[in-house]
């Protein structure tokens, strides 16, 4: 294992060379680490080292360039189920990411085990990538599909989820980690109380991966999926973990080359996971990142990391909570450093474009979580997400701009 390094934020921000840049004349504050994390420089090295020297598609080839490229694709799974806390690597799937993983499944394992009068449980805090691939499936198949309510906190209360569960939930599937409120999820005790009706779990960990480190054994739960780009890595890459027993039990989803073991004019047959889930050829400078990016993440020191990112949000809520007519979304203890607020008479989107302007990149709208914001009665709300990379000057500047914006559209004074 990786030796963990002293947390040092200023040497960690000096490794991300995008955060160098100017905007508008001002230096770079990105705070929209929720919607991507920025890529150190040892992942860029990664990537294009991978395309200048190993490029060959994987498997089957036997030529020097192949082998190191098909080598480096399954060091890269073997990575990616350390990370998760995983014991055997061939119970990794790669995939575009989340949402292809959620989709993954509910085509596959959900149309199998999921018909007329059983029951998904989601809760209304979910990203739609883990709440729309449900609710098709349980429209698909006759089955109903309940949304367990947020708290006033943006918390998930365990007693309230377990009420919603029946003998008829086949699924349930809530976030890690929200990436609209920050609210970290009891995903060990919400996984005991599914199970304990029979149900499946999946858990959503996008949001997590860059703050927390999961262990799905310890979590318990039956599916886990992240995607690359959350995690320091190139989009267009991410993974899913599954119960070795329930991964040999589903049916592929795409077909084609590489996930068949023999073809023939009358019958196809399936290779064994991961290989039946990864028809095609796969994103293999993408995995190889993933697994840099990982890799580059073990070094990191979590405690110390946890106590930047709660110092972080804590300034940054003091700024925000400074302001008339401030209203902060999701105020559940323990949450990772993600600020959504909405401020009286304002649209989050003014509010964005002015801060864009002072250098300072933060995400406003929906955040794909439409039925979490109409529980707060809202449309839209702006987020600050803050990372490893970010400082407290990040924020002091993000509060002062936020100031500026809110002066200006209140009095048009610049």
């Amino acid at each position: 294992m990786s030796e963990r390094r002293p947390f040092d934020v200023q040497a960690l921000r000096a490794e991300f060379p995008a955060l160098a840049q100017e905007v508008y004349r001002k230096p770079l504050v990105y705070l929209d680490t929720a919607a991507t994390t920025q890529k150190p420089q040892r992942v860029l090295d990664a990537y294009l080292g991978f395309l200048s020297h190993d490029n060959a598609n994987v498997h089957r080839g036997v030529h020097a360039l192949a082998s190191r490229s098909t080598k480096a694709y399954e060091q890269a799974r073997s990575t990616v189920a350390r990370a998760l806390g995983a014991p055997e690597a061939r119970d990794v799937i790669f995939v575009r990411g989340t949402t292809e993983a959620v989709n993954l499944v509910a085509e596959t394992w959900g149309r199998e085990n999921v018909g007329p009068g059983d029951e998904i449980l989601v809760t209304a805090l979910e990203h739609h990538s883990n709440f729309v691939p449900w609710q098709r499936l349980a429209a698909a198949r006759g089955a109903r599909f309940v949304v367990v309510p947020v708290e006033t906190d943006g918390s998930v209360s365990v007693e309230r989820f377990t009420q919603h569960l029946t003998a008829r939930t086949r699924l349930a599937a809530f976030a890690h980690v929200s990436n609209a409120l920050g609210t970290v999820l009891p995903v060990a005790e919400l996984t005991r109380a599914a199970q304990a009706v029979g149900a499946r779990v999946f858990v959503d960990g996008a949001q997590a991966m860059s703050h927390l480190e999961p262990n799905v054994l310890a979590l318990g739960c039956d599916f886990y999926a992240f995607s690359g780009h959350k995690v320091f890595a190139p989009p267009g890459i991410g993974a899913l973990w599954a119960r070795r027993e329930l991964l040999e039990a589903m049916p592929p989803w795409q077909s084609g080359g590489e996930m068949v073991a023999t073809v023939t004019e009358e019958l196809s047959t399936w290779g064994p996971p991961p290989t039946r889930f990864e028809a095609g050829t796969p994103n293999f400078a993408g995995a190889v990142a993933l697994g840099a990016a990982l890799e580059w993440r073990f070094e990191l020191d979590f405690v110390a990391l946890q106590r930047h990112e709660a110092a972080l949000l804590a300034a940054a809520t003091a700024r925000v909570s400074e302001i008339p007519g401030a209203r902060i979304l999701g105020e559940a203890p323990g949450k990772v450093s993600v600020l959504s607020f909405v401020i009286d008479g304002l649209h989050a989107s003014d509010l964005g474009m002015i801060l864009d302007r002072d250098g300072v990149a933060i995400r406003v709208g929906t955040h794909c979580t439409q039925p979490l914001l109409a529980r707060f009665g809202l449309t839209a709300t702006a987020r600050a997400s803050f990372a490893l990379y970010n400082t407290l000057d990040d924020v002091e500047r993000f509060g002062d701009a936020l100031n500026r914006a809110v002066r200006m559209l209140r009095t048009g004074d610049p």
